[in-house]
């Protein structure tokens, strides 16, 4: 866990049912009485769990210069959550991802850093009681407040087209970063907020999201953000999206936008769902997306993404089976920007 001494300390011993926490840092966000409280105190309970994810996928590409035919590719990973509550009634509790190859540092970095192959991932430590809400920090795997409501409701169909320098960008998260979750205010209304440090080049980025679901069936969902990682580029972020439950029928729609102060940078993203619940176990959806990248001409269109998807759940298991297509992929209107995907898919929970 690279760099948790500069954040946290945190022990459980199942024994003695011990909690200590050092959280110093805090003091950067005006929370300094409340690390200092947390000093040391007995747990009155505290246990550890661990979940797990794990799936395997078949994907055949088709068209393109990533006309790359089928190819088998599989995921797993490990969630450990400890905690317990303390005498003052703060409930402080641990999360740690063991997932292979997936810990956020790219190969060049991997491998002067002897981290090549690593299985570590997402890790934070949050405290919270009804009264004020809980706060998170971040070692790795943050999501900001607004890049947290950013997913389409399509279900990220680029993600299986587009290469890193062609997706979306958000409000950033990052190692060090805080994340808060306010007190119930009202009956249906979850609002958050995060902030990013600086990264020494400009100033530190912020989020705000609220998420309304008090009218039965309806999700509204709203978040701002501000990417300052670019002291060159600094950009704002927007999210606005509408979920409508009726019956077996779901109908959703979303925009996001990425205004950057260099024109070059904006991003907007508009995507489009219907799913129906055929069975408990069973769905069909179907989604598109609309994504664009700089100021639209002749030669710089609009990325479009469409795609069909069939679920069933039983148990742990889920199986899916999606057809998808992407045109000008790449912003371009060349020809082998259009592709066809389809996928098979078992997940499992454990």
């Amino acid at each position: 866990m690279a760099n948790s001494d500069k954040y946290h300390l945190f022990i459980i011993n199942n024994n003695n049912k011990q909690g200590v926490i050092n959280m110093n840092n805090l003091k950067k966000v005006g929370l300094s009485a409340l690390a200092g409280s947390l000093a040391a105190f007995s747990a009155n309970a505290g246990e550890i769990s661990v979940a797990g994810s794990a799936g395997m996928y078949l994907e055949h590409i088709n068209g393109g210069a990533a006309n790359a035919g089928k190819s088998f590719s599989m995921d797993n990973q490990l969630t450990f959550t400890g905690g317990g509550e303390l005498d003052n009634g703060l409930n402080v509790s641990v999360s740690f991802v063991l997932d292979q190859g997936d810990n956020g540092v790219s190969a060049t970095s991997n491998a002067t850093t002897s981290l090549a192959g690593a299985p570590f991932d997402s890790h934070s430590v949050t405290v919270s009681s009804d009264s004020f809400g809980s706060i998170t920090m971040h070692g790795e795997g943050m999501s900001s407040a607004s890049g947290a409501l950013d997913g389409t409701p399509s279900g990220n169909i680029w993600d299986a087209f587009q290469a890193a320098a062609d997706e979306p960008e958000a409000a950033p998260g990052g190692a060090g970063g805080l994340s808060y979750a306010f007190p119930s205010m009202m009956d249906g209304l979850a609002l958050t907020a995060s902030y990013t440090p600086s990264n020494g080049n400009a100033d530190s980025s912020t989020a705000f999201g609220a998420v309304y679901t008090g009218v039965e069936g309806l999700t509204l969902t709203y978040a701002v953000g501000s990417d300052n990682n670019n002291a060159t580029s600094e950009a704002d972020h927007t999210v606005m999206a509408v979920k409508y439950a009726y019956g077996p029928i779901t109908v959703a729609a979303m925009e996001s936008e990425y205004d950057d102060a260099v024109a070059a940078g904006d991003q907007k993203t508009e995507a489009y769902s219907v799913a129906y619940t055929v069975s408990d176990g069973l769905s069909i959806s179907y989604g598109t997306e609309e994504l664009e990248f700089g100021v639209l001409s002749s030669t710089n269109v609009a990325a479009e993404f469409e795609r069909i998807k069939v679920s069933y759940t039983a148990g742990g298991m889920t199986l899916t089976a999606s057809s998808a297509t992407g045109d000008n992929v790449s912003y371009t209107t060349t020809a082998t920007e259009d592709r066809e995907v389809w996928a098979l898919g078992a997940s499992f929970a454990f």
